[in-house]
């Protein structure tokens, strides 16, 4: 096995919440148990994507309430909200307060740029200003003061029996410090380290200056903490799709292996017009893959992961990855349980 490079200190998993549309409460209250299983396990931390207009979590900081009085240690993370669907003020009110029901375990993970299908969306979502709205880092910009505590009026002080604050209110004191930016090119990983960001970096990445996955996310790593005040400290977090299979049943093997068959023909070469490269996902045994991990370029250089369930299985499949990533393959990376 090649020799690792950093023990891996924090152990997390990301899942999408997938629902039955005749029958959504059964899913959200799903994804809410398997949260709670992470945590029986040991796991780190739990994370949320998002899917608006889709059968999945449309609103991931509403779940993660939830999942915040349910739990009690486990970090919950979002992984990621697009900020072209929010707006940067309400969103800092709701992350703050979910931050406070939490204890201070929430970790808002953001990216910019149009929603996706834009051109049938923008006349729902932004009526009057579709064509005026900007989707720059910016936008980040803005929803970074706002949890910062940096004042979003000038007005503060009593008017008739009400009070008014300056800023953001709750106002939760370490939510800016646990704040993530997931991102697939360059350009974000230099802008992410240079406003003091945590960096998510996932299965997907841009092909810009070279085709060889990982050595374009080593280099986005890279980028990310030349350009962080904090250096080789700043916090990455790698979210690859891993399926260890130590005791996954017969059927279990063959469903696995056909899922990564079908997505490994994306790998090759980049895909569409944005350039974007795929990982290929990580099926085998727990000792298999922790080779495979201490061999990556990229992996070698971080201590955090957030693992990417696959969105397509059931229940009984994710407890079965989680126990073993838990008991197999995050020891195999030299973690160990939260006690």
């Amino acid at each position: 096995m090649p020799s690792p490079g950093r023990p891996l200190r924090k152990l997390g998993f990301l899942t999408i919440g997938l629902f039955d549309p005749a029958a959504p409460l059964e899913g959200h209250k799903s994804t809410l148990d398997i949260i709670q299983f992470g945590e029986q396990l040991g796991f780190d931390s739990a994370w949320v994507r998002h899917r608006h207009l889709q059968y999945g979590i449309s609103s991931p900081v509403a779940v993660l309430a939830a999942a915040s009085q349910r739990t009690s240690r486990i970090e919950l993370g979002t992984a990621v909200i697009p900020l072209g669907w929010e707006n940067p003020l309400r969103l800092a009110e709701d992350l703050a307060t979910v931050d406070i029901l939490s204890g201070g375990r929430l970790n808002p993970g953001v990216s910019v740029g149009p929603p996706m299908r834009y051109e049938q969306v923008k006349q729902a979502l932004y009526p009057d200003t579709a064509d005026r709205e900007d989707f720059s880092y910016d936008r980040v910009r803005r929803l970074l003061e706002f949890v910062r505590g940096i004042p979003a009026t000038e007005f503060q002080g009593t008017e008739g029996f009400e009070e008014f604050s300056r800023r953001v209110e709750p106002h939760s004191p370490g939510l800016a410090q646990r704040m993530w930016y997931g991102g697939a090119s360059l350009a974000s990983a230099r802008w992410a380290g240079a406003h003091g960001m945590n960096f998510l970096t996932s299965s997907v990445v841009k092909a810009e200056e070279s085709q060889d996955f990982e050595q374009i996310q080593l280099s986005h790593v890279r980028a990310f903490r030349a350009h962080h005040p904090d250096g080789d400290r700043a916090r990455v977090s790698q979210g690859l799709v891993v399926i260890p299979t130590d005791s996954a049943t017969a059927a279990q093997h063959t469903k696995y292996a056909d899922y990564a068959r079908m997505r490994t023909p994306r790998t090759a070469t980049p895909q569409g017009p944005a350039r974007m490269m795929f990982s290929p996902d990580l099926v085998g045994p727990a000792e298999e893959i922790a080779e495979r991990l201490h061999a990556h370029a990229a992996f070698r250089e971080i201590d955090e992961v957030a693992f990417a369930l696959p969105f397509t299985f059931a229940r009984e499949d994710y407890v079965q990855i989680l126990t073993d990533i838990a008991t197999k393959l995050g020891p195999a990376l030299g973690w160990h349980p939260a006690n």
